[in-house]
Parts: C-alpha cells; structure tokens; sequence
C-alpha cells in the first residue's frame, strides 16, 4: 500500500522513467530538477540510459538518493563524445550551478605564481595572481601569498633580481636601498653588466625548474675562482648567495629527490565533515599547502568525495604530470580522472596511491596535516554555534541565527565612498554572501545617509521573494557598526521597503567610553542598551565579526581610492582607451598640456584622426 509520504517518490521515479524511454546508452551528462527548475544534482555517465534507470529502483538507493528522487520533477540531458568529456562537462556544470546535492568544492581562488619578465633587457621578478600573458614564465603554483612572498625574498637575496617596475627603474639615477642591502645588483645605473645579469636571471630560473644542485655548483666553483685571484670581496659575495640558497633549501618542510612536478591529496573524513590537504611540489622543492573542506552530504564517503574533488579543482588550475593521492579510489574512477585531464592537460597524467617508501613517509605527512585541519575546523564550527546560541538569549531571539549579516562602511572625507556586507553562519565567514556597494548618495561624509543607501538597496527585493527564497537567503540577524544614530537611520530604510521590527532582528555595535575594544555596547528596539564582560566569549564573537567587517570595508575603499589616484581626465573622453591615452601623455607630458592642446596639435599623435581630434578637443572647451 502507498502511503501519503511516498507519494512525492514514487512521483518522481515515474517522471524519471519517461525520460529513460527515449535516451541513448550513450555517454554524456544529465541533471535532474525540482518543481521550480532548479538544478538538484548534475552528473555523468558512460550510458546515460543505463545510469538513469538505476533511480528507478528505490530499494538500491541510500537515504540521500532518495531523497532527491522525491524532489525531481523534470531532466536535462547532454550527449558527450567520451566519458572522459562528460567528467569535465560535469565538474563545469557543478561548479557553475552548485546543485544542493552535489559534492561541491567551496573555495575555488586562482593560485599566485612568481613571474620573470621577458619583455625588457633586465627582467623582473614579481608575484602574479590572475590571467597569463604569453612571453613572461610564470612558476607555480604557490598555495598561497605568504608561500611566494618568502620565496621571492629568498630569490632576491641568493640572486639579486631587481623587483621595481619599470618605470621606476628608467628613471633611477643611483642605486636604490635594495642594492645597499644586498637584494639587487642595480642593473638600472649599471652596476651590473647585461650578460652578469642574465646569468643571475638564469640561476633563479634553473632553481624555481629544480636544478638548484647545478646552481650551487657554479656558484662554488665561481666563488672559488675568485678566491684564488685574490678578489675576497667578490668571493665573499657569492658565499652569501650560496647560504641564502641552502636557507631556502633548509626551510623546505619536505625533500624527497625525483618527486619532480607533482600534486599531492590527503582526504580524511570524521563526523560526517571532510578536509582535503593539497601539496604544490614543482621542480621537487615545496611550493605550500592549502586545506580545503568541500560541500557534501554526511552519507558521502572518502571513495566518491576525493574524485569529485579533483575533477573540480583542476578546471582553473594547472594540471601537473603527476598526482597522488593518500588512498585508492576505485579502478575506473581513476582511469576516468587520468583520461579527462590528460585530455585537458594536453599530456599524460598519471595518478597514484603510494605504498611504500619515501612517498608512502610524504603521504602521511600531509594525511597528518589533513586531520589536524579538520579537527581545528569542527572545533571552530561547535564554538560558533555555541555563540549563536548565547547570540539568541541576549538579543531576544527566537532561536539561535543561521545567518548573520554585518554592516559597514568606508570613506575618505566623503570620497570613495564604500558599503560592505559580510556574511557568517555557523560554519564561519560565507564569502558568498559578501556585497560591496560603491555609494551614489550625494551626501557626502554623512553616515546616516551611506546606511540609509545601502540597506535600501540590499533589500530593496524582499517583496519578490517567495517564503523559500526568504530561508535561503535571508538573514536573521544584522549588526550594524555604529549606535542608535546609524540603528535608527536602518530602520528607516527598511520601514520605506515595508520591512518591519518583526521582519528583521537588527542590532547596532558601537565602541563604548573613549571607544576602547572591549567595552562595545549593543542597541536595538527589542531591548535597552548593555554591554558584555570584556573576557565574554560571545563578545569576543561579536568583536571578531566587526573586525571582519572593517576589514573588508577598509580594504574595498583602498582598492577603489587607488583606482582613482590613477585615473586621468583623458578617462573621461569616449573612444580614448589606453593605447591612445599613452600615446598622448607621450607627446604632450601631461593632461593639462592636452586639454590646452588645438585640434591640429592633437592631429600629429599617432592614432589621433581628425574626428578624435575634434572629439578632445570639444570635451575640454565645451
């Protein structure tokens, strides 16, 4: 007999066996989508047709499963050449729709690289994040900004590479400090000849490839040399090179010779949370770690998290020759994973589970450095749902808040002025959910105002939301930086919207007496101001949610006030874009000089027509 609660599955395995009636047993991908066309799963399939079916037998499907079954009222399909292109067709649609039932890679961030200018007589080196241009090498990836800084400042003391810019560098007239301190061979007052310079080019680039051995043996063997003709001071600097390159060589964590270009994954699982540890190793030598903690359903296990994973991770970010994993996965899986990335690759690659050895030694090393992780991350996430507990009992909440929006915003004297938006739940900060606001009130350096906007435009949709929508992305708590001026200026934007003291729970933060850290007071409508202990934990919760976002708000308004620091008047002028803008400045030195320019004048720029002429001229002298 079907009960009233297996209406919805047996509905959904129904619709999913019409579709089965007309699909090839061809690979490809498929997604399965609930009653308001929202995309619950994406996956692949060596033959759709046989893969889709399997739903429809309910007694072979775990609790998860069939929970998504119930939800699925409609199907997409897309037929795919191979398997191996269905995988990545499939990773590109996950990442790009985020389906509720998919295991989801969270925190997809560019890598930064170390790049060598090849575009100028004495190349540079300098941190790159973010598109690759062709003629400069790029070496990589480092896990993160702290990795690359201490290898450039590494570099720069064993090889003396200038790292200014080039503008910087054409307009020096004497050695600059970094040369004083041994960190550059002033190459821009030519302290250095173009051959000594691109044989120190050539030492960083052989050492970031791997062959440091083959650098520290022209480096002795010069170093000897000039020992023997007596020129000490010249022997004495490269064994200062040369212990600057050991040091590099001693803080490496690991070494292990041949490991060559290679990935390296540790999976752990523990109370249904996972973290995955990855490790850059390029040329052998240690480029960093970082953790990360996929989104994925408490029944998943280590065999379906880690493929999923990878197939993700390498859509943006280089694939190496080599990777290795710290467990099995199954046969075909693997075969699958190395067919896909070889493909996108362009060349092999091969992925292992090392059992013995120096690399079975390596692999528990980061396995190590995996669970450590996640304990510190389940620790962290059972603090911050203690707080949003104490949260509910001392601001009179109904229940402890899911998610928490802070405000802020930014200025200088009324000048690039920023709002921002962060976003915390009980798994910490959600970068998802942060906004930034560029603030188009004219009211200059008035605070209320900048509120007023930002909370207008924040929710200036709420009435379109249907009640679902509202849970999802609604939050149940605000905290607004600032007292009962900035609160009231809140609840003023949000009566105009038709939001009420009953819609929303909304708090203000604001420094106490001779504004000391520790002594902030909270204000709202729903109960009289107080402050917590200064050793309160949940004050300390709060502080580090303000902190947050000021520093998202600050660091926002510094990026935009830099942006205009270097923008021109010339930016002003449609039809001028960079190339022409630096063709002007060129012939004319300055803006003003252009604006003050006649049309026949600007007619002897190349690139500048008669009718662009006209153009500047007419927009200074309207």
């Amino acid at each position: 007999m079907t009960t009233e609660a297996d209406m919805p599955l047996t509905q959904g395995i129904t619709i999913i066996k019409k579709f089965t009636e007309t699909l090839p047993n061809r690979p490809g991908v498929y997604r399965m989508l609930n009653e308001k066309s929202e995309v619950l799963y994406v996956g692949k399939a060596k033959a759709l047709k046989k893969r889709v079916l399997n739903y429809t037998q309910p007694q072979r499907q775990s609790g998860r499963i069939l929970r998504m079954i119930s939800q699925t009222r409609s199907m997409e399909f897309i037929e795919t050449a191979s398997e191996a292109e269905a995988l990545l067709l499939e990773a590109n649609l996950i990442k790009q729709l985020k389906p509720k039932y998919n295991i989801l890679l969270r925190d997809d961030k560019s890598f930064p690289y170390i790049m060598i200018t090849n575009d100028h007589d004495y190349p540079m080196l300098e941190k790159h994040r973010g598109a690759q241009k062709k003629g400069i090498e790029y070496f990589g990836p480092f896990a993160n900004a702290g990795a690359v800084n201490r290898t450039i400042a590494f570099l720069q003391k064993a090889f003396l590479l200038r790292n200014c810019s080039d503008n910087v560098f054409a307009n020096r007239s004497r050695p600059c400090l970094q040369y004083h301190i041994k960190r550059c061979t002033a190459p821009c007052v030519n302290k250095v000849s173009k051959a000594e310079y691109a044989e120190q080019v050539d030492h960083a680039r052989a050492f970031l490839t791997g062959r440091s051995d083959l650098v520290l043996k022209d480096m002795s063997e010069k170093m000897q040399r000039a020992s023997d003709e007596l020129d000490f001071e010249r022997a004495a600097e490269y064994r200062d090179r040369i212990k600057a390159l050991n040091a590099i060589q001693a803080h490496q964590d690991i070494n292990i010779a041949g490991l060559g270009d290679v990935d390296i994954f540790a999976a752990v699982l523990r109370e249904g949370r996972s973290c995955i540890q990855v490790f850059f190793f390029r040329g052998g030598q240690n480029f960093g770690n970082k953790s990360y903690f996929p989104r994925h359903n408490k029944e998943e296990t280590i065999e379906e998290i880690l493929p999923a994973f990878i197939a993700q991770f390498y859509l943006r970010h280089p694939i190496p020759p080599k990777i290795m994993l710290n467990q099995d996965i199954a046969d075909a899986e693997q075969t699958l994973l190395e067919d896909a990335l070889s493909t996108k690759a362009l060349k092999k690659t091969s992925i292992s589970a090392p059992q013995r050895g120096d690399k079975k030694k390596l692999m528990q090393f980061v396995e190590n450095n995996a669970l450590e992780s996640l304990k510190r991350k389940i620790l962290m996430s059972e603090s911050d749902h203690r707080h949003l507990e104490n949260l509910a009992k001392i601001f009179k909440l109904e229940t402890p808040p899911e998610r928490i929006e802070v405000f802020d915003n930014s200025h200088t004297g009324g000048t690039n002025m920023i709002g921002a938006i962060i976003c915390a739940t009980g798994e910490g900060f959600e970068k998802s959910g942060y906004r930034k606001f560029n603030i188009k009130s004219s009211a200059a350096s008035d605070d209320f105002a900048m509120m007023r906007e930002v909370i207008s435009r924040r929710f200036k949709n709420f009435h379109q939301l249907d009640a679902d929508d509202q849970k999802n992305v609604w939050p149940d708590l605000l905290l607004i930086d600032g007292g009962l001026g900035q609160l009231n200026a809140v609840h003023q934007a949000l009566e105009e919207l038709g939001i009420f003291e009953d819609d929303l729970n909304v708090v203000a933060i604001s420094k106490g007496p001779d504004r000391n850290a520790g002594r902030e007071e909270f204000h709202s409508r729903k109960f009289k101001s107080f402050t917590l202990p200064h050793s309160d934990p949940t004050m300390h919760y709060l502080q580090r949610l303000r902190d947050e976002s000021h520093r998202f708000a600050i660091g926002t308004h510094r990026s935009k006030r830099g942006k205009a620091m270097h923008k021109s008047i010339l930016d002003e002028i449609d039809g001028i874009g960079a190339k022409r803008k630096k063709a002007l400045l060129t012939f004319f030195g300055s803006a003003d000089a252009v604006s003050n320019a006649n049309v026949t004048e600007l007619q002897k720029v190349e690139g500048i027509s008669l009718q662009i002429a006209e153009k500047i001229y007419n927009h200074f002298h309207e």
